[in-house]
């Protein structure tokens, strides 16, 4: 059983930036991908950012040219660098590890962007 554990979140300012970080309890190395998810009060968890074990990343629309996922092997984590934060970016991140068709989840982190 993967333990994620996210942390960075916080509030911010609108135009501001955050880095989120998440630690895999195990090695990352065979993960099929690791991404970052997002729900806002009231809606439904969105896919904010993948990335393969290739290197290869996607990004929702809305966060495009403005976020980066990045993984570290060495280190067992995955990343997620916030820029030009909007209102509309507020929320509970979560990281999430694919593997062997299994998804597991961390607890979450909040983000919360002030006007």
């Amino acid at each position: 059983q993967v333990q994620l554990v996210e942390s960075g979140g916080g509030s911010v300012q609108a135009g501001g930036s955050l880095r989120l970080s998440c630690a895999a309890s195990e090695s990352i190395f065979s993960a099929n991908a690791m991404a970052w998810y997002r729900q806002a009060p009231g809606k439904q968890r969105e896919l904010v950012a993948r990335i393969t074990a290739g290197g290869s990343t996607i990004y929702a629309d809305s966060v495009k040219g403005r976020f980066t996922i990045s993984r570290d092997n060495a280190k067992n984590s995955v990343y997620l660098q916030m820029m030009s934060v909007k209102p509309e970016d507020t929320g509970n991140y979560y990281c999430n590890l694919a593997k062997y068709s299994v998804n597991y989840w961390g607890k979450g982190t909040l983000v919360t962007v002030s006007s």
